[in-house]
Order: C-alpha cells, then sequence, then structure tokens
C-alpha cells in the first residue's frame, strides 16, 4: 500500500533526498553547539582564558550559522517534494477514475472522492514533509545526543534509556487507540461534503421549498459527528503532553540531583553538567518530535488506505489486446443477453434480449421506472459488460473494440442533461474539439437550439454556469443534443432526452433527425408516446425483458402495456 502511494514521488525524488540531508547538516552542527559551550566554561571562562573563549566562541557563531543555512535548505527542498507528491497522487487519483467504469464509479460517492483528493492528499503531503524533517531530524538529534551524553557520563546518560521505554509503552497505546477513531474521521468527513455538495448544486430547489432550515441542520448534524470523532481522538492523543513532560521534568531533576553530587565528588565538571541539561532538552524535543510524527502518521495512515483503494480500482472494462479500430454501421443485435448489476444473477435487470436493429433504423423504447430501458442502451456503448450472451455493434461484439473508437460512434444523450461550465462553444466541442462554427450551427440547428442561443447577446460565446444553472431545462436537452450530433456518430441514443421540450419542438427535432441524418441508427427512449410513435420499430420494456415489439398502429391492437399508456397519455391530453 504505502510502496505503491511512494511511486507518485517520481521527478521529486532529489528533493527528496536533499531535504533530509541538508537536515542532517543541521542536526550535526546543532548537536556541536552544547559541546563547544562546555569547552568555552571549562577550558575558558573557568581559566580565565580569552583567547579559548573567543576562539570557540567563533567556532559556536559559525556553526549556528551554517545550521541555520542547513535549516533553510531543508525546509524549503522538503515543501517543494511534498507539493510535488500531493499534486501527482491528485493526478494519479484522477487519471485512474477516468477510466473507471460505470460499474467502478458506482462503488464510491462523488464526496468520498473529493474527500479523498483533497483532504486525505493534504494529510499524506503534510506527513511527508514532516517525515522528510522532522523524521529525519527528532531520531538522528536523539541518537546524537545520547552518544554525547555518554560520551560526558556514560552513567547520568542511563536515566535517558528509562524515559525512552516509558514514552514508547505511551505512544503505542496511543497509536493502538487513536487509529480506529481517525478511519471513522475521515468516513464521516464524506459525509458532510456529500450534504454540502447537494445542498449547493441543489439550492434553487431548497429555496422553492423553504427547506433552509432542514438542510442547515442536516450540515450541522454531519458537522458535529466530525467534531465529536476528533474531539475523541484528541482526548486519547492527549495523553501524549502530559507523558513527555513528566519525562522531561523527572530527567531534569534526576540529572541535576546525581550530577550535583558528581561535581561534589569530582567525577563531573561545571561545563559538563551544563551540557548534560541542553543535551536532555535536545533528548527529550527530539522525543517529542517523534510522538508528533506517530501522531501525524496514525492520521495519514487512514488517508493512505483511503487513497490507495481508488488507485488500486481496476477498470472491469477495457480494451482488447488487437482491437478492432473501426465501426462498419450502425447495425446493433443482442443475442440472449443477460444483465445484472449486482453478482447475484437471480437479481436479473435484462433477461434474454434478442433484437436486432438495422443500421439507419429509429427505434423507440417504451416502458416503466426500473423496466431496464436505459441498461440495455448502456450495453451498446460498452458502458456496462452483459453478464450473459453478447452485444454486436457493425456486426462485431462490443467487447472487441477499442473503447474510444467505439464510444466515439455511439453518441448518448444521458437523461441527466449536464453542462460544463465556459460558453455555449466550448459545451459544444465535447462533441468534436475540432468542428468549425458552421458545424456546429448546423446541428444546433437540427436540435432546435440555434433559434434561442441567437437571442442571447453573445450567442455562441455565452457564458454557461456550472450545471447549466443560467439555461432552463429545454434549452440544455437541446444543447446536449446538439453536443452529440457534433460527434458525427453512426448510433445517437437519447435517453428521456426530450422530455423538457414541448411537442413542437420535440416533433421538429425528429423530422431533422429523418431528413439530415438517415444513416445515423436512432434509439429514443421516452415515456411520451408522441416522441416515438412515428419510429420504424418501438420496444415495450417490462421487468426487464422485451414484451413488445412493433409499430405504433400494431403495438395499439396487441400490446396491453402500450395500450394503457397510449389512453392515459391521450386522456391527459383531452382534459
Amino acid at each position: 500500500m504505502i510502496k505503491r502511494i511512494l511511486k507518485e514521488v517520481k521527478e521529486y525524488k532529489l528533493a527528496s533526498f536533499l531535504a533530509p540531508m541538508f537536515m542532517i547538516g543541521e542536526v550535526l552542527l546543532e548537536i556541536s553547539l552544547p559541546f563547544l559551550m562546555s569547552f568555552i566554561i571549562d577550558k575558558g571562562v573557568s581559566q580565565g582564558d580569552m583567547q579559548q573563549v573567543m576562539l570557540y566562541g567563533t567556532l559556536m557563531v559559525i556553526a549556528a550559522f551554517a545550521s541555520l543555512f542547513c535549516g533553510a535548505m531543508s525546509g524549503k527542498y522538503a515543501a517543494y517534494a511534498s507539493a510535488g507528491f500531493a499534486k501527482n497522487l491528485r493526478k494519479a487519483m484522477f487519471y485512474n477514475v477516468q477510466d473507471f467504469s460505470f460499474k467502478n464509479i458506482d462503488k464510491y460517492s462523488t464526496a468520498g472522492l473529493v474527500t479523498r483528493m483533497m483532504t486525505d492528499v493534504t494529510n499524506v503531503q503534510n506527513s511527508y514533509q514532516m517525515v522528510l524533517r522532522l523524521g529525519v531530524r527528532a531520531p538522528l538529534s536523539l541518537i546524537c545526543a545520547m552518544i554525547m551524553t555518554c560520551i560526558i557520563n556514560f552513567e547520568l546518560s542511563t536515566v535517558f534509556f528509562y524515559a525512552i521505554i516509558f514514552l514508547g509503552a505511551i505512544l503505542a497505546l496511543i497509536i493502538k487507540f487513536a487509529y480506529p477513531v481517525f478511519e471513522e474521521v475521515f468516513r464521516k468527513y464524506d459525509d458532510l461534503n456529500a450534504s454540502v455538495q447537494e445542498n449547493i448544486t441543489n439550492m434553487r430547489v431548497v429555496k422553492a421549498y423553504v427547506n433552509e432550515e432542514h438542510e442547515t441542520q442536516k450540515f450541522n448534524k454531519a458537522s458535529y459527528n466530525i467534531y465529536k470523532m476528533f474531539k475523541k481522538a484528541e482526548n486519547i492523543i492527549i495523553f501524549n503532553t502530559p507523558a513527555m513532560q513528566l519525562s522531561m521534568y523527572g530527567c531534569i531533576i534526576a540529572i541535576s540531583w546525581l550530577g550535583a553530587k558528581m561535581i561534589v565528588g569530582g567525577s563531573l565538571t561545571t561545563g559538563e553538567l551544563m551540557s548534560m541539561i541542553t543535551y536532555t532538552t535536545t533528548i527529550l524535543m527530539s522525543l517529542m518530535m517523534l510522538s508528533m510524527i506517530f501522531v501525524m502518521l496514525v492520521m495519514s495512515l487512514a488517508s493512505i488506505r483511503r487513497i490507495d483503494e481508488v488507485l488500486d480500482e481496476k477498470s472491469d472494462i477495457v480494451s482488447p489486446a488487437n482491437a478492432v479500430t473501426s465501426v462498419k454501421d450502425g447495425e446493433i443485435e443482442f443475442k440472449n443477453v443477460g444483465f445484472s448489476y449486482t453478482t447475484d444473477q437471480e437479481e436479473e435487470n435484462l433477461t434474454n434480449i434478442n433484437l436486432k436493429i438495422a443500421s439507419g433504423e429509429t427505434i423507440g423504447i417504451l416502458g416503466g421506472t426500473g423496466s431496464g430501458k436505459t441498461t440495455i442502451v448502456s450495453l451498446i456503448a460498452r458502458l456496462y459488460d452483459v453478464t450473459e450472451g453478447e452485444v454486436l455493434v457493425g456486426g462485431v461484439n462490443v467487447k472487441r473494440y477499442d473503447l474510444e473508437v467505439l464510444r466515439n460512434e455511439v453518441a448518448m444523450v444521458l437523461q441527466n442533461n449536464v453542462l460544463f461550465s465556459g460558453s455555449i462553444k466550448d459545451n459544444l466541442r465535447w462533441g468534436n474539439p475540432n468542428a468549425s462554427d458552421e458545424e456546429m450551427i448546423r446541428v444546433c440547428q437540427l436540435a432546435q437550439a440555434d433559434e434561442f442561443i441567437q437571442r442571447f447577446p453573445d450567442k455562441y460565446n455565452t457564458h454557461i454556469e456550472q450545471g447549466g444553472s443560467n439555461v432552463s431545462g429545454g434549452q440544455k436537452q437541446r444543447l446536449c443534443i446538439a453536443r452529440a450530433l457534433l460527434k458525427k456518430p453512426k448510433i445517437l441514443i437519447l435517453d428521456d432526452s426530450t422530455s423538457a421540450v414541448d411537442t413542437r419542438t420535440d416533433y421538429l427535432i425528429r423530422k431533422a433527425f429523418r431528413e439530415d441524418i438517415p444513416n445515423t441508427t436512432k434509439i429514443i427512449i421516452s415515456q411520451r408516446i408522441s416522441s416515438i410513435q412515428d419510429a420504424q420499430r418501438i420496444l415495450v420494456m417490462d421487468d426487464g425483458k422485451i414484451v413488445g415489439i412493433g409499430t405504433h398502429e400494431e403495438l395499439l391492437k396487441g400490446n396491453n402495456i402500450y395500450q394503457e399508456v397510449y389512453e392515459t397519455q391521450m386522456k391527459g391530453s383531452e382534459a
């Protein structure tokens, strides 16, 4: 897990190496200062030799400035390496998500992925920077200071070993109890992000229903859960501070008491005792830094595991070796197709689908909610893979195609029409990045979008807000249809994509399809019979099965479901 994460250091390996190297230089120079100070006291001040004071004083100044330089360079490279590492982690996660199939995407919530890319990566970044600096400084300072105390007086230095054993036991207990709490905290972060995202995205609905108080309560609940979990974690970690202070003051008292006796006995000098006390502070500060690192790593391990889950997730839909790189035409065939969103084969969403659609044919699909309408068209572009049977496009099994080639020839306008922030041109060019202005105008005329675009002051340069919030539902649908047409696909799928337009506009769109793209296979899913009644064939679906197929007139005579829907809509129209 950690090995996979560290692969993303990549081009920042040199900076990751230089940061601890400079830190080693800083520590070694700092460790020399108390030693030089003991010489000033014992060889200079005690003996009244100002020459020795000046010599060792000059060396201390040089060492201090050199230590300052090394510390600054270490901080610079550590910040550079950790920021680059975080950038690469986010990039790797984002790129991996782009390859996800719909099935992979269904495993993660949008808020959960955002939390992983932002909060979790930031935790790992902070930990990495801390490890590059404090992770080197703390143990090195500890080891060097321990060696110096042993050189000065081994008997006194044994005091530190007891302190280290005591603190090690406390840290082990803290890590044991704090780690599960931090894991839970980041799951709560997902809930908070989901609450914020949902509220902001659907703010118009919230205000329309005057439901701000409910949303505020929902946010407060998610926020309070995070506060409560963090408080629980902090209540565990807080034991680290009193344990450190107890060790620090205990060591100082023990060394002062034992050192004073040794000075009286003549086995220790005053300068050596001063150095021992200074090294005591260094050792205990190193232990404090180590404890901080351990606490940060406990938090980061939970984040690392969540990041690793995304990086480890592999798409179950990939292009095969020696993939077919061209689609002959828009012919579609389903052969004994069965499909289930879960691994439980007893809960099939599609059962025994057999259907052949000729290239250029117009097919309508009608059915109730959950009948499998969207599912069946999702298999054509291989957004999901069949669990039984096979789907053929242009006479070739879709599993044999290069995914990019296949999906470029199958344009889908989904139920949820999505526009991105940018101009109308920017949104249309999702269908074809190299499209000319004339091509964009033409497809917008086919989709009946040019009329309202021309009324905007900036026309095709009109800015679209995120999610298309500054255009109506019908306008959004027509722009999405135009975007799909710009791909010049062999197969065009409209999944209830004209539900927000009036019947006249719907008719004009279908008329344009018949006259201007006759060779494109068109599949239109709709709850409105008027949108599909002039299709060459209409499928009626129920409970994942095709329960009727034929023209509008044939289904009116022989299909009960179609008759019921038609009569209901006709009565509603008359009313």
